[in-house]
């Protein structure tokens, strides 16, 4: 996988479009497009409600935006040189300066382009330019041009989510009542129903459906055969070294971080297992992450939070609505709460978080664990590199551990990590698209005060 050649200093050179057909330079080149086309339909779309709110500023807001979108679409297409933001938000400072980094490290003979640059740098800054085109054009500045996908996601997964909050009331009625074997049997599901709630991602189906229909835990079994690194024993072992005594008697961790991915069907399963760890006794605090602005079409913003409860609070299935009121009573007392960081939005690798943001570093500290959910997270994590599949978890993440960490991902990029020597030998030879299907996951754990286990994978072919 990787050439001699292919590494600076050790550590190999970020993902990127020069590499005509690899999964890379096929996002650029046809996913992303698609994506904007979407994006300037959706504000087209639109340009009735703008004039019925806003008269004519809102039509020519729409015309401007449309305008700034189609000359991006057009810069993308043609490898233009990637250019500096001109609004006003509170990371256009950041975002400059990491394409001044990015033109240093390119030299003077290459301009920073779409075809040529870091893919995780380009894809990230095409989100941030979509912004940028809504914020240079009140009074639209605030339309979420994601929203529609992500209702109907949510929308039409209503039969799993009704099913998922089934189970859920279960536990509730007979947690005081389970051993502890039975409980870490429902931890194993709750978490793998968040791990699979993954595969619900619509900036990898550029916007297109993908909801989830059947009920998430009578797919489990069926699935795990395609869990490729399986630690979750060592996240249970985590959540059970903590110092607090849980309501079952159990320990329990202070805190859990859970940084979110997508909005729709995934960000309930991440409720539901947040629901559990409190209910249970293993965590008393869930400390939520999500996205400032729309992003990656359906990742979680502060008010896809908010939207998601009080639409499971408004259901008609009785316990649907049931665990909506639970949420926002743990939502009202403290016990859960959301943050958004402008560091969530920005092309960075992890592994610059606590120079670049060491006030978001310093509360990951906080957290006895921080589970990652999602491709994205997990690309920042590994740093988006052409790493080679047999590379320890740890040593992708160049020194990067707040806290415990997790990676709950099922994959839909071309780089994974911590696989045993031959499997990923093994998975090529049986299914050439593995790393981007979406078909296979990992739940990849790293401990950064204790290195002394065993990274171990679980699939033979």
């Amino acid at each position: 996988m990787m050439a001699a050649d292919t590494t600076v200093y050790g550590v190999p050179l970020s993902l990127s479009a020069r590499v005509t057909g690899s999964f890379a330079y096929l996002t650029i080149r046809d996913r992303l497009p698609t994506i904007l086309t979407k994006v300037i339909d959706t504000i087209h779309r639109h340009k009735n409600i703008f004039f019925e709110e806003y008269g004519e500023e809102g039509i020519n807001a729409e015309k401007q935006a449309i305008s700034l979108l189609s000359k991006l679409r057009n810069e993308l297409q043609t490898d233009k040189p990637v250019l500096e933001l001109t609004d006003n938000f509170q990371d256009v400072e950041s975002w400059n300066q990491y394409l001044q980094r990015q033109q240093r490290l390119q030299g003077d003979q290459e301009s920073v382009s779409w075809f040529k640059s870091p893919w995780l740098y380009v894809e990230c800054y095409m989100y941030r330019r979509i912004h940028e085109a809504l914020l240079l054009n009140p009074p639209i500045s605030n339309f979420d041009v994601f929203n529609e996908g992500k209702t109907q996601s949510f929308l039409e997964s209503s039969q799993a989510v009704m099913a998922l909050c089934t189970y859920l009331e279960d536990i509730h009625k007979n947690l005081k009542n389970f051993s502890k074997n039975q409980l870490l049997e429902h931890f194993n599901k709750v978490l793998q129903v968040s791990l699979w709630g993954n595969k619900c991602d619509l900036s990898i189906s550029a916007g297109q459906e993908n909801s989830q229909k059947n009920s998430p835990i009578e797919s489990l079994s069926s699935l795990q055969p395609f869990i490729l690194v399986d630690h979750s024993n060592l996240v249970w072992s985590t959540l059970n070294s903590s110092p607090g005594l849980g309501e079952s008697g159990i320990k329990a961790a202070d805190r859990v971080d859970i940084v979110l991915d997508n909005a729709g069907f995934e960000l309930v399963t991440d409720l539901v297992l947040a629901d559990f760890l409190v209910s249970s006794g293993l965590a008393r605090q869930i400390h939520f992450h999500g996205k400032s602005l729309p992003w990656f079409v359906s990742d979680v913003t502060a008010n896809d939070f908010q939207w998601t409860i009080r639409q499971t609070m408004a259901s008609n299935h009785k316990w649907m609505s049931k665990s909506g009121y639970q949420w926002q009573s743990y939502l009202k007392k403290g016990v859960w709460c959301y943050h958004d960081h402008p560091f969530w939005t920005q092309p960075h690798e992890f592994c610059d978080m606590a120079a670049d943001a060491p006030d978001l570093y310093g509360t990951l500290q906080k957290a006895d664990l921080v589970l990652f959910k999602g491709d994205l997270n997990y690309r920042k994590l590994t740093g988006d590199r052409d790493w080679d599949h047999t590379v320890a978890f740890s040593s992708a993440l160049r020194g990067f551990g707040p806290a415990p960490l997790c990676s709950l991902r099922t994959l839909k990029a071309n780089v994974q990590v911590g696989l045993q020597p031959g499997q990923g030998e093994k998975l090529t030879s049986h299914d050439p698209n593995w790393m981007t299907s979406g078909k296979y996951a990992v739940i990849q754990f790293y401990n950064p005060q204790s290195e002394k286990f065993q990274m171990t994978g679980n699939v033979d072919f």
